[in-house]
C-alpha cells in the first residue's frame, strides 16, 4: 500500500510504502476483546463489610408461638440477620477477592493490535465513527510535522490538510453527561477525535486539542486506535513513526 507524504503546509513531498500490518485482515471480534482486557485493568476491587446485617441481637424464638422460626431481635419481633428481612444481611454481595482483570493471550492481542492499525485505512469505518477529513487515509506527515513545539502551528498544519474539522466535531460534542457519573468525576462527555502517532518524540503541543491524543509508536495499544471498542479512528502519523512500526 502506498500513499503520499504531506507537509506542514498541505503540500505532498513525495511517496510512502506502507508496512505489510496496514493490510492485516479486520478482525473487530479480537479487536474488542483487547480493549476489554486493557479496560479492565482500570476496574477498582470493592466489596461490602464482612460483617453487614450481622450486628444484631437477633436469634430464633423456636417453635411453638404460630410465627415463623426466624432470628427476631430480642426487643421486639421485628425479624433480622437473614437475607429475606428488611435491613438482614445481603445474600451474595460483592467482594474484593472477585477476579475484575480478564486475560488475553499475547498473540491474539498482537494480532488484535494489528487488526486496529489495518482498520485506519478503511474509509467505510472511519466516517462511521464520525470523523471528518479531506482526502485519503492514512495521513503520513514528514518528520518536521514532530518538531512542532506551539499548538497553533499544529492547529495551522491540520487546517492546511483538511484535518481540523475533526477537531472541531469533537470540541463542539462536550456536553453534560446524564445520570450519577455527574457526582463521580465523570461530569462531561466527549467525542474522540485524531490520534497522532510519532515516532521518538511524543508531541506535547496537541494535549490541549479536544479529543486528540498524541502518543509514540512504542506506547500504541487497542483501545488508542479502537475507542470504546470501536475500531477506525482517523490516524495522523510521521514517517519515523511508520518506519519504526515496520521494524517492531
Amino acid at each position: 500500500m502506498i500513499t503520499q507524504i504531506r507537509t506542514i503546509d498541505g503540500n505532498v513531498a513525495g511517496d510512502i510504502e506502507l508496512p505489510a500490518v496496514f493490510e492485516e485482515a479486520y478482525r473487530p471480534d479480537l479487536i474488542k476483546n483487547a480493549v476489554l482486557a486493557l479496560q479492565s485493568t482500570r476496574f477498582q476491587p470493592h466489596g461490602t463489610n464482612a460483617y453487614a446485617g450481622l450486628k444484631t441481637s437477633a436469634e430464633s424464638w423456636g417453635s411453638g408461638r404460630g410465627v415463623a422460626q426466624v432470628p427476631r431481635i430480642k426487643n421486639g419481633s421485628r425479624v433480622a440477620r437473614i437475607p429475606q428481612a428488611v435491613g438482614g444481611r445481603a445474600a451474595h454481595p460483592p467482594k474484593v477477592e472477585k477476579i475484575l482483570v480478564r486475560k488475553i493471550n499475547k498473540q491474539e492481542k498482537r494480532k488484535a493490535i494489528r487488526s486496529a492499525i489495518a482498520a485506519t485505512t478503511i474509509e467505510e469505518l472511519v466516517l462511521a465513527r464520525g470523523h471528518k477529513f479531506e482526502g485519503t487515509i492514512p495521513f503520513v506527515f514528514e518528520d518536521s510535522f514532530e518538531s512542532l513545539e506551539q499548538t497553533k502551528d499544529i492547529v495551522e498544519a491540520l487546517k492546511a490538510t483538511g484535518l481540523y474539522a475533526d477537531v472541531v466535531r469533537s470540541r463542539d460534542s462536550k456536553k453534560v453527561r446524564a445520570g450519577r457519573g455527574k457526582l463521580r468525576g465523570r461530569r462531561y462527555k466527549q467525542r474522540k477525535s485524531l490520534l497522532i502517532v510519532t515516532g521518538e518524540k511524543q508531541l506535547r503541543a496537541a494535549r490541549n486539542l479536544a479529543g486528540v491524543d498524541s502518543i509514540t509508536v512504542d506506547e500504541l495499544n487497542a483501545e488508542h486506535l479502537a475507542p470504546g471498542t470501536q475500531a477506525g479512528r482517523l490516524t495522523v502519523w510521521t514517517v519515523s513513526a511508520i518506519n519504526k512500526l515496520e521494524e517492531m
